[in-house]
């Protein structure tokens, strides 16, 4: 099968990272990169969850309450108080 470059762009400390990752496992960047293409085209998908990771609105509004110091509770003296705070 013939063989095509493919150039990417990343940031420098991705791409440092990122080989030092490939050396400490035996893969050359090529290598893992061509998994991924492979796996890509295998599966229809790629390979792992993308997310934005934006908190839901039930979230949001938890992490506002326990910012303003409301509706925290603890610190429990032990795993029974503490399951009968969750429990309450």
């Amino acid at each position: 099968m013939a063989m095509t470059n493919v150039n990417i762009r990343m940031d420098e400390a991705t791409k440092i990272a990122f080989d030092k990752f490939c050396e400490e496992i035996g893969l050359s960047v090529s290598a893992a990169f061509n998994i991924f293409a492979k796996t890509v085209v295998r599966e229809q998908r790629i390979p792992f969850e993308l997310t934005t990771e934006i908190p839901n609105s039930v979230t949001h509004s938890a992490m506002e309450s326990a910012e303003k110091g409301i509706d925290v509770y603890g610190p429990f003296d032990s795993v029974d108080d503490l399951m009968e705070a969750l429990n309450a």
